[in-house]
């Protein structure tokens, strides 16, 4: 599946795209977001705003074929 999830944070640079798989399925299962980024070791609030901030528009852009 395609996620437009950015590869790095706009602020800092650091790569977190590889975690953003496991954040949400975590919050999926009624995990707390805070705990959840705090586990996978996102300690700046420019990057954990990045993940709490994001919104997945996959599903409404895929309807519009090329």
């Amino acid at each position: 599946m395609i996620i437009l999830f950015p590869v790095r944070c706009f602020t800092c640079g650091k790569v977190i795209g590889h975690l953003y798989e496991e954040f949400k399925r975590r919050v999926d299962n009624g995990e707390d977001p805070a705990k959840v980024l705090d586990d996978l070791g996102v300690k700046r609030y420019c990057c954990r705003r990045m993940f709490l901030g994001h919104v997945d528009l996959f599903k409404k852009i895929a309807q519009f074929k090329p």
